[in-house]
Parts: structure tokens; sequence; C-alpha cells
């Protein structure tokens, strides 16, 4: 076979006879060749073409290029720039002598400079408000569960089976009775008296005196003498009256709390000696005279039944400087002063001190207080009589760091001695001062809890705190105790009131926190949230009790929105979902019922806003439904209503299904509307009414009314039933809003079978011819062409409408009209 002198041509044309050859049945072997004998042959072919010319194929592909109006160098430019590895990575840069390339190149860096910076700014900005976002959330939840166990009282943490069926039994009684003990009960009533009176305007109670009462009917008399005593002392300052409340570093303000902790300490010692005398009556040798002179003389009887000897000589048996400190310590000055004119001899230059020192108020001048210090110093610091020293100390506030031990072997009298010693004045002397913040550092800090164990005494380490003027340490410790918070949350509720209470910037920060801006040990009380920790036990069995609480947030600003008395409500409403006895409800007139909100005259629409917000934002939408239709927000009822609707308006209306609960709730708002009007806007309402006509349709679609359902969705005009009103129907469509372009899909499917339903009870209803062909009057065939143009004209309108429909709603409809035919 020869082939080298022959082109492509006939060497095809002898491919095509032998193969023709081979077909005939020539018994001629084929040829068959391996893979590496066919790889040298295409090899061998190939050599035998000319090369490549790749100047020839550029200048052909300009010519291509050019002829349709490109321009091959500028294309080449641009594809050189796209060869960059990242989107934004800095251009090459130019030679130096490209002067205007090297501006163009600076101009393009100095861009993408700019945005990749703002990239980089934005994807930090979103990360840390997505983090911080989180971890706020995460907060709210967090306390949320610690209130939660706090409320209940730590033996929840038992998880034992014994402890669970108590639970479990607990849970199911405490739904039918209150969660309130009889002391969380007396103080609630008296928090409700309170409220009532503020809300009435006028004078307002105290309500310090108010729960001072509920505790004498508690008739605990720790909790009086210990705790409510110790209040009524401490806020009986002046200036607490003032609208602004005075700051608590003022001055004169700490000064009077000192003065009023030490009346308390010593009101409560004159109790003390008076029943020990009156215990001990044998003993004391009372007699009948009165004052605080002879009841020392007869409390000194007991307490030192053999005679003492004293460093300058008895009064009565006993030695002067004791009676007078006992005097002093009771805090009766005229008293001291009955017993220094008795022994004015003995005393040397006392009487003129102790002369100074009740007129200047239980302060010495500059001048004396000097020399009393030097000499207290000099010499009686060294006495062998323990009562002269603690006198002189007291006086002249002089050796602060002295515990006197031996005289001062109880807290009370060792803070009593603290607080006469603390200095507000410059010491003139140019000592340094003992000061209130000092003590307090000393108490808190360097002593402690453990110091006091407070755990076993927490009435004393309390009253440490308390009459030192921390007053939210106190307040925080006391919380800590199950049986001690209810206390602690009134008495924080006295001094909030009064305006006596350091607060945080910030109702998401821990119960106690220190701010950078006060002195140490000072710290700050949430405020809020021990009173929501508090409520948090009984809000579900007494939410009417927790308002009462609630109410003293009212002027506390929300993180959210509003002030934390609306938060508190809103939450409180919807974690109880007493909506009607909390908010009310409307009348068939539309008129709203007032709730138990509406006592604590605020804005209650407002409130039902929130709660209807925060309900729609939990994916609670019936409620909100009902929550924004009481609150006459009748715009978002429709929102919500058409979202509703929308899912479920092509479902059967079967019994105590979603759909006719709805249903029900629909046509209740629209014949409310429709009589007393409303304040929705057109398109939402319009929305709303064809929603229901629509379910009006598939009630009839589904009850088997054909006709009637036919003649509603004509009547609606959402879908063409003539080809004529096709274009009009898409440009209604435009207007449709989302929830009824959600429904279309439904709409025409049913239109379609019953179109095609109708059409073969049609069919059928003919009479039958004895062959084939069915014999029909032109009446019959006019009623099966104008069903087949209402199939035609649904598929026309599906077929221009500007919006995408499921495939297989498609599908099935042309098969519906297919079958028409």
């Amino acid at each position: 076979m020869n082939i080298d002198g022959g082109g492509f041509g006939d060497l095809l044309q002898q491919a095509e006879q032998m193969t023709a050859e081979l077909d005939i049945g020539m018994d001629l072997p084929r040829v068959e060749r391996n893979p590496r004998q066919i790889l040298k042959e295409c090899q061998t072919l190939l050599s035998q073409v000319a090369p490549v010319n790749k100047e020839t194929m550029k200048v052909k592909a300009s010519l291509v290029l050019g002829s349709q109006g490109y321009d091959v160098s500028k294309v080449s430019q641009r594809l050189d720039t796209l060869t960059a590895k990242k989107a934004f990575e800095p251009l090459e840069p130019v030679r130096d002598t490209d002067i205007e390339g090297f501006l163009k190149n600076e101009r393009e860096n100095a861009l993408l400079t700019v945005i990749e910076n703002a990239r980089k700014n934005t994807l930090e900005t979103c990360e840390q408000r997505l983090w911080g976002s989180m971890e706020e959330e995460w907060e709210r939840e967090k306390q949320k569960m610690l209130n939660a166990l706090l409320g209940t009282g730590h033996q929840m943490l038992d998880y034992s089976q014994e402890t669970e069926q108590s639970l479990l039994s607990d849970a199911i009684s405490m739904q039918g009775r209150s969660a309130l003990n009889n002391v969380e009960m007396a103080y609630a009533s008296q928090v409700y008296i309170y409220n009532k009176k503020v809300l009435e305007g006028g004078i307002r109670l105290s309500l310090q005196d108010l729960f001072m009462e509920a505790a004498n009917s508690l008739g605990d008399k720790l909790v009086i003498d210990k705790l409510w005593s110790m209040v009524e002392f401490m806020v009986n300052v002046p200036m607490v009256t003032s609208s602004a409340g005075p700051p608590r570093q003022d001055k004169k303000l700490l000064q009077a709390f000192v003065g009023q902790a030490r009346k308390y300490l010593e009101h409560m010692y004159v109790k003390y000696v008076t029943t020990m005398v009156y215990e001990n009556l044998y003993k004391a040798k009372r007699g009948g005279k009165p004052g605080t002179y002879s009841l020392i003389r007869s409390f000194l009887n007991v307490k030192y039944p053999t005679p003492m000897r004293g460093e300058d000589g008895l009064l009565d048996g006993h030695p002067v400087w004791a009676v007078i400190y006992y005097c002093l310590r009771c805090g009766d000055l005229d008293a001291v002063q009955e017993v220094v004119n008795k022994s004015s001899q003995q005393l040397k230059d006392f009487p003129e001190i102790i002369t100074e020192y009740m007129k200047n108020d239980r302060s010495l001048g500059p001048s004396t207080q000097t020399k009393v210090r030097h000499y207290y110093r000099r010499t009686i610091k060294n006495s062998s009589d323990p009562y002269k020293r603690a006198v002189y100390s007291v006086i002249s506030q002089s050796d602060p760091l002295e515990a006197h031990a031996e005289i001062a072997d109880k807290t009370e009298d060792y803070l009593w001695l603290k607080l006469c010693q603390i200095q507000f004045e410059v010491d003139p002397s140019g000592q340094d001062q003992y000061t209130l913040q000092k003590l307090q550092s000393l108490l808190y800090e360097e002593y402690g809890e453990s110091h006091f164990n407070a755990y076993q005494q927490p009435y004393l380490y309390f009253q440490v705190l308390f009459l030192t003027c921390q007053f939210e340490a106190a307040l925080e410790f006391l919380s800590r105790i199950d049986a001690l918070r209810c206390h602690a949350v009134h008495v924080a509720l006295v001094l909030f009131e009064l305006k006596l209470l350091l607060l945080p910037s910030s109702t998401q920060v821990a119960l106690l926190t220190q701010d950078p801006a006060d002195p140490s040990p000072q710290r700050r009380l949430n405020f809020a949230r021990l009173v929501m920790m508090y409520t948090r036990k009984f809000e579900a069995t007494d939410p009417r009790e927790a308002l009462q609480y609630f109410f003293f947030l009212r002027n506390i600003k929300s993180s959210t929105e509003g002030n934390l008395f609306m938060s508190c409500v809103t939450e409180l409403i919807f974690e109880t979902k007493e909506f009607e006895m909390m908010l009310g409800k409307l009348n068939q007139d539309g008129i709203r019922l007032p709730g138990a909100i509406d006592k604590f005259q605020a804005d209650s629409e407002d409130i039902i806003k929130l709660v209807a917000k925060s309900t729609q934002d939990k994916g609670f939408f019936e409620e909100a439904v009902k929550l924004y239709d009481l609150a006459h927000s009748h715009d978002q009822v429709m929102i919500l209503l058409n979202k509703l609707l929308s899912d479920v308006v092509s479902q059967p209306n079967l019994p105590q299904s979603n759909r006719e609960r709805l249903r029900a709730l629909a046509l209740d708002i629209a014949q409310r509307y429709q009589s007393l009007g409303h304040n929705a806007t057109r398109d939402n309402t319009n929305t709303f009414f064809l929603m229901l006509d629509l379910m009006t349709f598939f009630d009839q679609y589904h009850s088997g009314n054909l006709s009637g359902a036919l003649e509603v969705i004509g009547k609606l005009k959402v879908v063409p039933l003539e080809v004529d009103c096709v274009k009009d129907s898409i440009t209604n469509f435009n207007y449709f809003s989302d929830e009824i372009r959600k429904c279309l899909p439904d709409i025409l499917l049913a239109t379609m079978q019953i179109l095609n339903a109708i059409y073969r009870q049609t069919r059928k209803s003919f009479p039958q011819s004895p062959g084939p062909i069915k014999a029909m009057g032109s009446g019959q065939e006019a009623s099966l062409n104008q069903l087949r143009s209402k199939a035609k004209a649904l598929i026309m309108f599906v077929g221009m409408l500007p919006y995408r429909l499921p495939g297989d709603t498609n599908a099935r409809l042309v098969q519906l009209e297919v079958q028409m035919n």
C-alpha cells in the first residue's frame, strides 16, 4: 500500500475501501497496534506537520478581535493586572523614570491600602460586637440561673432522689399556694402600704417605721435590736430628706453617721446595764434613785462584787475612773459631770477638760486637745488604771491603735472606742489622723469575715460593717444567708429610698463592686440585682407582690430600653404568662379593662408593647398578636396575623387545629376593627382582609363546594380566569405582599384542580352515543371550551409571572391543563 505520494484525501479513500472490504467478509486479518506503536505513529505524523508560527497566530487573533471592536494591547495589559495573587495586593513598583506610571501606581496602592484597612477594621468591629453581645447575653442568662438558685435556697443543690421527689411535689403544690413565708409576707404587706401612699401623693410614710412594725409583729428580738433599731439610728441623720440626696463622701454626713453609730452602741449598752441590774437586784442594791449614775453604781455592784482599788480614789465604793468610764459608755455626759462634781478634788484638771468636752459637743478645742494628748503620752498611758487610760483616750482621741482589752472585752465596746477616736478635722499637732476610712479598712479588709466568725455570728458582723458606714458590704453579706436575705433586701429598700446607697453605673455588674473613683474599701451595691434575686423566689406564685418590689426600680435606667421597672415587668409577665391579670383585657367595645400594672401610674401601653415585642422576639406570635391588640398597635397586629395566616391559609380547617384557632382570632379582630375602626396602614389592612377571603376560598375548596370556590377566587382577582385578564393580573401581582405571594402556588394548584374537576364532571354528564364519539350539544361544548380557556389563562399567567414557583408546581399545573384537552 503506497501512501507516500498521496494526500489525506487519498489516504481517507483507501481507508474507507479497506473498511468496506473487511465488512463484506474478506478473510484478511485486522491490523492491531499496541499504545506504544500508536504513540510512535502519532509522533511521526506530527513531525511532518509544519511548525506553528506564534507571530502569525497573534496577527490572526488581532484581526479577529479587532473586527469585534477590541484593542488587543489594552486587553493584554488588563489581563496582566489580574495575575496578582490577591485582589487587594499592592501593585508592583514601576521604573523611576516612568513618572506617570509611578503616580498612577501610588494612587492605586493608596486606594488599595484604604480598602484593606477598612476591611480589617470592619471585621474587627464586627467580631468585637459579636463577642460583646454574646458575653452580655451569657451574663444575663448566668445571673438568671444564679438568681433562681439563690431565690430558692442552697438546698436545691442537693440532687438526691428524695430531694428531687420533694422538689417535684413542692413545684406541683406551689401552683396553688404562695411561695412567701410569714416573714416575707409581713414585709410585703408594708411595701404595698408604702407604695400606695407614694402613688396617692402627699406626705410619704416612713418605710423604716413600717418595717419596724412588721418586725415587732414577728416578735424576733434579734431582728429588732440588732437590725432595725440600728437602722433607725443610722438613718436619723441631717440632710437625708434632701431631694438629690447627699453624697456619701460628704464630711458632715459621715460625721453624722459616726455620731449616730456611737449613740446606738450607747443606747444598747444602757439596755444591757439595765437588764443586768434588774436580773440581780439583791447584788445591785438599786434603790429608788433614778439616773444613770445610780444605775452604773448598781451595775458595778453586780459586775465587781469585790471592791476594786482605784488610782485616784473611790466613789461609793468603786474606782472613780470606772464610774466615769461606764457613764461615758452609756452616753450620759450629765452623769459624768455629776461624778466629776462629787470627786473634783481627786481628779486634778479633769473637771475643766470634761466641761469643755461637753460644751463643744463631745470634742476639745485644738489647744486643749494638744495639751491633753501630751499629758496622755507622758503620764496617763503608763497608768495602772485601765479605765483612766480609756477615758483620756476617748476624750482626747489619743492612741487610736490601743485596744484597751482589759475593759473592751466585747466587739461592741471595741467598736465604740474606735468610733469615739475617729477624727474629721486636721490634727493641729501634725500627727496622722485616725479616719473613718482607716477603721473601715481595718475591719473589712484586714480582719474580715473569718476574724469575726461571720457565718456563726451574722448579726455581729453586719453590725460591725453597718455602724462603720459600709452599708453595701453589710447588705451583700447578709443577703448571702438564706434566712436573713429577706431582712437585707428590706434594709436596702430603706436606704435606697433615702438615697443613702452607693449604686454602680451599670445594672449588669456583680452584686458588690468597687468603683475606681471610690476610696478603698468603699463598695457599691447593685440594688436592682438584689431586688430581682429576692423576687425570683416568689414571682411565679405571687406576681402582684413582685410588682410592688419592681416599683422601686422605676428611676433606674435599663440597659435595653426604658427604665428597669418596665424591663422587670416585661420579663415577669412573659415568664408567668399572666397577661390578663397583669395587663388587663379588651372588652367587646374595644376598651381595655385595667390590669395590675395600671395601679402604678405607669404608661401601660408602653409596657404592653415591650411585653409584646419580647414575646414576638421569642417566637410566641399568637400571644404577641393579642398583646399588640391590647396596646392598640393595630398595624403590628395585622403584620403578625398576615405572617401567621400565610402558613395555614391553604390547610383544611380541622377541629382544634392551628388554622381553626388562628381563623377564629383573625375573624374576631376583623369584626372589631370594621365596627370600631383601627390605625393600621392601608397595605397591611388590604393584605389582612385578602388573607381572610383566601381562607374562605380554601374552606370552600376543601369542603367540596367547587363552584363556590371558583366564584370566590374569580371575585378576588388574585389569579386570572380569562386570557384577556392575564396582563392585569401580572400588574396586580407586583402590589401583593410577600405573604400573598407565598400562598400563590397553593392558590394556582387549587384553582387548576377545581377547573379540572369541573371539566371531568361536565364530560361525564354528557349522554353517550353507541359509537366511540360522544354526542354533545353546542352548550356543553361551550362549557368545556370555557373551562379550557380558564386553564389556559392560568398557564399563561404562570409563564409570564416574574416569580419563581416550585418546579413541581409548574409540572403539576401543566399536567392538569393537558388532561383537559
